[in-house]
């Protein structure tokens, strides 16, 4: 199948096949998904060194992957890169991938813009003070950010979610049932959605009088591993927190598993709410307590990212250039009322507060 035989089976010309294919405006909705549907249905795949040469563009987005400390290689980042891998090919976009260790970003970045096999950026895992956003408006590419510098509006395209909405939400609903001593496990500490997550929980204990202590929050890579550990040094306190936040389903898999092998029970004597990216092979309602879990797709976001870059370089107008989206709080059994033997110890530890 070719382009000549595939406009003949449309019964379009030539030219209004590839018009709809690179996304030009003028081509309106119904034809582009047209051809869209015959393209899938006969397995057509256009010659990208033709598709170049006429367009003026490479077909394809580019982004950094980190390696080396573990932020870039999880499951979120895999999730996320789904969810972008899927709108592409659904549009037959390409995704360039450059893996760079952490503090060579900005040169990777560099590095596929002048290359010229890329159209757009894009850009994960935002730190609270990020020097790659400026670099990213410096290069004339069209790009996308997923997630917010921190403390600064922002002045660049950007997809994130409410993350200080998120975990304030979740907080409050511990508050509402009686529990004052509340612990985190969070993502790493340089990393913007960690920061709001974290900001988020201390002003819903702060309208209520209580802190946050440091020795109850713990930042690290989100691993089952570090969710383990993590849960057992709290248990380990002479004062447990009767409640904890954790930043990923994947910390709270492992906080379960400290709290069943110490012989407690989940929303019973000690609640969790965890954040849910709504993975389709770890999901809160299969634990055996179910979770109650703030919950947004990351690979939704994937997504929504690559066809916004995708509209953008096609010249489509109409797009948002700045989204958040509100993380759902879906309660369930893993919350409860703080333990009657606890309560009080929660007034000790407010008027200690105080």
């Amino acid at each position: 199948m070719n382009l000549k035989e595939l406009a003949r089976l449309l019964d379009l010309s030539q030219t209004t096949v590839s018009r709809a294919l690179n996304g030009y405006p003028e081509v309106n909705e119904a034809t582009r998904q047209r051809v869209l549907a015959a393209v899938k249905t006969t397995g057509y795949r256009p010659n990208r060194a033709a598709q170049r040469l006429a367009t003026g563009k490479a077909g394809s987005i580019g982004l950094v992957m980190p390696t080396g400390t573990g932020d870039g290689t999880d499951l979120h980042f895999a999730e996320f890169l789904s969810g972008l891998g899927e709108s592409a090919e659904i549009r037959d976009v390409q995704l360039v991938i450059d893996p760079s260790r952490v503090g060579n970003e900005v040169a990777a970045f560099q590095r596929l813009a002048a290359s010229g096999t890329v159209d757009a950026l894009s850009l994960s895992y935002v730190r609270s003070s990020d020097p790659r956003i400026e670099v990213l408006k410096s290069l004339k590419l069209p790009f996308l950010v997923h997630g917010r510098h921190v403390g600064s509006e922002p002045d660049y395209p950007f997809m994130d979610i409410d993350n200080k909405g998120a975990f304030r939400d979740a907080a409050r609903l511990l508050m509402q049932l009686g529990h004052r001593y509340i612990a985190l496990l969070n993502g790493p500490a340089e990393l913007s959605f960690a920061v709001c997550r974290r900001e988020g929980a201390f002003e819903a204990l702060a309208d209520h009088g209580v802190a946050l202590e440091e020795r109850l929050c713990q930042h690290s890579a989100m691993t089952e591993e570090n969710g383990y550990r993590g849960m057992m040094r709290f248990l380990d306190m002479q004062e447990p927190p009767t409640a904890v936040l954790c930043s990923s389903i994947v910390l709270a898999l492992g906080a379960t598993r400290a709290i069943h092998q110490s012989g407690l029970q989940i929303g019973r004597d000690i609640s969790i709410i965890a954040h849910d990216d709504v993975f389709p092979y770890l999901k809160p309602e299969n634990f055996s307590t179910p979770l109650t879990t703030t919950t947004s797709s990351i690979r939704a976001a994937g997504a929504r990212i690559a066809e916004r870059l995708i509209d953008e370089v096609a010249g489509r107008k109409g797009m948002p250039q700045q989204e958040i989206w509100k993380a759902d709080l879906i309660v369930r059994a893993s919350t409860g009322p703080v333990p009657a033997r606890r309560r009080r110890g929660t007034k000790r530890h407010i008027e200690a507060a105080e």
